[in-house]
């Protein structure tokens, strides 16, 4: 995709999003299909990821369009009425495990919970990892009433007789969780941005001592923060797109999820008193990056695991060729 063609699609998409999230309409997924989602992602997937994933966290929007970035890393042709099985907050690894005939899996799952008429699960047998579908009446499905509830996500419950397993590589498997979180963290990218916008906004038009507080040298120096965290963020996604794999992908997620951090705290000290409350729109960006931090680990779990592997191996991997 050439330059010219990305920031037409970029346009067409912010726009679309903005105009579904200001008509107060919840179906971004109708949205996505008519732009064309699904050819997007088959035929240009990391552009798909960028673009899709970092307007959603611009403007807040909810969709389960990462239903189809994991069905499709894992070789299964996405749909609206397919669903995935996701990893349990905090985890990455497969929700399911399968033993004496019976599947039972206990994860998360998008809005797409409530529309779908079969569940992908990914999960251990004992012998490796295995793919099953499943129809809806077998799964219990449980809207979160947590600190996002706009998230729509949903709680999955199973346990039943196993059908027709087909066996997973692992390695599938791990580049499903390593689209997820690329994606995961250009969504946070994006609503990073946008705090980091509402907070400039306000300190330009906010006035104090018969100046706008964006003057003061204290303000300044808090956005020029949440800047810099912002843009090595973008600086880490490139790389991971540059250099896709699990090593990269986990790389970004970390980053991102320390990046939210930065510029939440940055953003809610330059707004003052009104960043604490729900008057003002940047509590639901603060609310949505930490959700989106625990979907396939956290920052700091996943830096955690990375310092373990590399003690394990005593080798540091090579991510970036410079």
């Amino acid at each position: 995709m050439d330059t010219t063609d990305r920031a037409l699609l970029t346009d067409a998409v912010h726009n679309a999003f903005a105009g579904a999230a200001a008509a107060g309409a919840f179906d971004v997924d109708g949205v996505l299909t008519e732009l064309g989602w699904l050819d997007m992602l088959a035929a240009e997937p990391c552009d798909a990821l960028d673009i899709v994933f970092r307007s959603l966290g611009t403007v807040n929007a909810t969709a389960s369009a990462l239903d189809d970035v994991v069905s499709r890393a894992l070789g299964m042709p996405p749909r609206p009425g397919l669903a995935v099985v996701l990893p349990p907050f905090g985890s990455w690894d497969p929700p399911a495990r399968a033993e004496d005939g019976r599947v039972c899996a206990r994860g998360l799952a998008t809005a797409r919970a409530t529309v779908a008429d079969e569940f992908l699960l990914v999960g251990d047998t004992g012998d490796g990892l295995a793919a099953v579908l499943l129809p809806r009446q077998v799964v219990t499905s449980t809207p979160v009433r947590g600190l996002d509830a706009g998230a729509r996500l949903h709680t999955i419950t199973v346990d039943t007789d196993a059908s027709a397993p087909v066996a997973v590589d692992p390695s599938a498997w791990d580049a499903a969780v390593a689209r997820a979180r690329r994606a995961l963290a250009y969504e946070i990218a994006g609503a990073s941005r946008a705090m980091l916008d509402l907070a400039r906004t306000h300190a330009l038009e906010r006035v104090q001592f018969g100046r706008p507080v964006a003057r003061f040298q204290a303000v300044r120096h808090r956005l020029a923060e949440a800047l810099v965290a912002i843009e090595g963020l973008d600086a880490t996604l490139h790389a991971a797109a540059d250099e896709p794999g699990p090593e990269t992908a986990a790389l970004a997620k970390a980053v991102a999820g320390r990046t939210a951090r930065t510029v939440a705290t940055h953003c809610q000290q330059v707004l003052a008193g009104i960043g604490f409350t729900t008057d003002h729109p940047f509590h639901r960006y603060l609310k949505r990056t930490m959700l989106l931090d625990g979907l396939f680990g956290a920052a700091d779990d996943v830096v955690v695991a990375i310092g373990r592997t590399v003690l394990a191996t005593k080798a540091v991997p090579t991510l970036i060729e410079l």
